[in-house]
């Protein structure tokens, strides 16, 4: 009742008002509007059976939606600490800015962050420092089946696809990438023309839907495909079956999106929702897997063909080592790819809880393939917030030839951390496929920050291999790279992980992987194999606790 008669005499106050302005002088419009402005929200408020907080509280209410729509620019920009901010905080973001920017970052006064907290860890420096050596690091790509070999370097753009980003973003990520010498992973959207123009190295991202190689029922089209990968530019071919930010997800692009030039790129009908399967349709095994890199590398005239993943089961992954194996036909890389997540948007209990962090990850692919006596053929790409010179280290330390990062990139050429990714409202235009948001990234400006930033991160590695007292990335090893444990220890990566020993789980598997080494098939991934269906079965839609379990 009371609030009615608070709306009740709001709108008597603005009647009165509005006598006024009639009455004596046109000077009252400045008080009635806003009278007969509020007066309306408050008797809509009271009206409307949405929102309870409006119905208890009109007019008074809408302060609250209000603070709560700016709360992560509160937090971010007045409330967070320097290294408490996340997924990025303060201090990382600062650092890959200036260096995009070629500015030289350096902090006075010491370490911001407790070096004493358990789970920190730091990497072991020698008295006979030596200098950084000249030149560029590079890993070659390409095993005994690959003719076109390349040579990748240690710091690349990982997968983003346009679509998801703006044609600015795109065409300046891969400009930087041109003149660097580094590689630019296309994503899963597929070949679009502002990957090619640059003229940077491009892996190009074949996922689940196959875009840019696909038939119009969804299935691979190996004559599309045979066509688009002879271009230059496009050095390395990458199959994505998972990713980290939705490991077991395939992706969804509303229709609204698919305008007429992502459904030319994509291969997909214009206004359409476009839907990735969680799955590949082209190969149902670990087997079918390898024989799939088989004809993308016969079909791209010996590129070299390797693929992705977030891990989850060991065992499907030991499946893929018997299989390749088995089959003879190796992928020439995998990148893995951390549960931590990265510029995929996901629902929260994928980003949470599905898949192995980056660390454990990385480090479960290095031992399965040098237990199953593969290491040395095939190259191994760790992405996901790889920011610094020190992230590139530990990330070889623990089992990479190379890395890629996304995010980083992205804050290079603009991004400011707002994760309005999803939302097509992008603030800087990296995200977004609205001109008027898109045109705020000058191209010209963002390749430069692009190209300073890889290049200063990795001269910063080289610094610190250097500050090791070692040759070269090739030097590094496990007992280098040391975590704090307890209040008044440390241990190194030798001593904290298990490592194992070329082609031990083919003589001698360790007991602790010998369960999942002899669970592993190389004609079936094992979860899968659980249905007992035919390959057209796969996929079940998710059933009640008493149906069949849903993979």
């Amino acid at each position: 009742m009371i609030r009615w008669l608070a709306v009740l005499s709001l709108w008597i106050v603005a009647a009165l008002s509005l006598v006024l302005v009639f009455g004596v002088s046109v000077w009252w419009l400045f008080l009635t509007v806003p009278l007969v402005a509020v007066a309306a929200i408050g008797a809509y408020d009271l009206l409307q059976r949405d929102h309870s907080i409006l119905r208890n509280y009109p007019v008074l209410g809408h302060f609250r939606f209000f603070l709560e729509s700016i709360r992560p620019e509160i937090q971010q920009y007045f409330i967070e600490r320097n290294t408490d901010g996340a997924p990025f905080d303060r201090n990382t973001r600062s650092t890959i800015y200036e260096r995009a920017k070629d500015i030289k970052d350096v902090d006075p006064f010491g370490t911001q962050r407790d070096v004493n907290e358990i789970g920190s860890e730091f990497v072991r420096h020698s008295i006979a420092a030596r200098p950084a050596r000249a030149g560029v690091p590079r890993v070659r790509i390409g095993g005994p089946s690959c003719t076109q070999p390349y040579d990748m370097a240690i710091y690349n753009v990982s997968a983003m696809s346009f679509g998801a980003l703006s044609a600015n973003a795109i065409l300046a990520l891969n400009g930087g990438a041109a003149r660097g010498g580094f590689a630019h992973d296309t994503g899963e959207g597929g070949l679009s023309p502002y990957h090619l123009q640059p003229g940077g190295d491009l892996i190009w991202e074949i996922g689940t839907g196959y875009f840019g190689c696909r038939t119009a029922d969804g299935h691979f089209d190996p004559d599309t495909f045979a066509q688009k990968v002879q271009a230059p530019s496009i050095k390395c071919v990458s199959i994505k079956l998972s990713q980290g930010a939705k490991p077991g997800l395939g992706g969804v692009m509303p229709g609204a999106k698919v305008t007429a030039e992502i459904a030319e790129m994509r291969g997909v009908p214009v206004g359409q929702t476009v839907v990735s399967p969680p799955s590949h349709n082209r190969f149902h095994t670990p087997e079918g897997l390898c024989e799939f890199i088989g004809q993308l590398r016969d079909l791209s005239g010996g590129k070299p063909v390797g693929f992705k993943l977030c891990v989850g089961s060991r065992s499907e992954l030991l499946g893929i080592c018997k299989a390749i194996i088995s089959t003879g036909i190796a992928p020439d890389f995998i990148i893995v790819d951390g549960s931590e997540g990265g510029t995929g948007a996901a629902p929260v209990e994928f980003e949470d809880n599905v898949g192995m962090p980056l660390t454990q990850g990385l480090m479960t692919v290095h031992n399965a393939l040098v237990g199953a006596g593969l290491r040395g053929q095939i190259r191994v790409g760790a992405s996901g917030k790889i920011t610094n010179g020190v992230d590139i280290v530990k990330r070889i330390i623990q089992g990479a030839d190379f890395t890629l990062a996304a995010r980083a990139m992205m804050m290079a050429v603009g991004c400011i951390q707002a994760q309005a990714c999803h939302t097509n409202k992008c603030p800087v235009g990296v995200t977004t496929q609205d001109p008027k948001r898109a045109r705020a990234l000058d191209v010209p400006d963002k390749t430069e920050r692009v190209y300073n930033l890889q290049r200063n991160v990795v001269d910063n590695a080289k610094q610190l291999i250097a500050s090791m007292g070692l040759n070269s990335f090739a030097d590094l090893n496990a007992s280098m790279l040391m975590r704090t444990v307890g209040p008044n220890e440390s241990k190194s990566y030798v001593d904290l992980y298990e490592w194992l020993t070329p082609g031990q789980l083919l003589t001698d598997p360790p007991e602790s992987w010998r369960a999942d080494w002899d669970y592993s098939r190389s004609d079936s991934f094992v979860l899968a194999s659980l249905y007992e269906s035919e390959p057209d079965e796969y996929n079940p839609p998710i059933t009640t606790t008493d149906g069949p379990l849903a993979v």
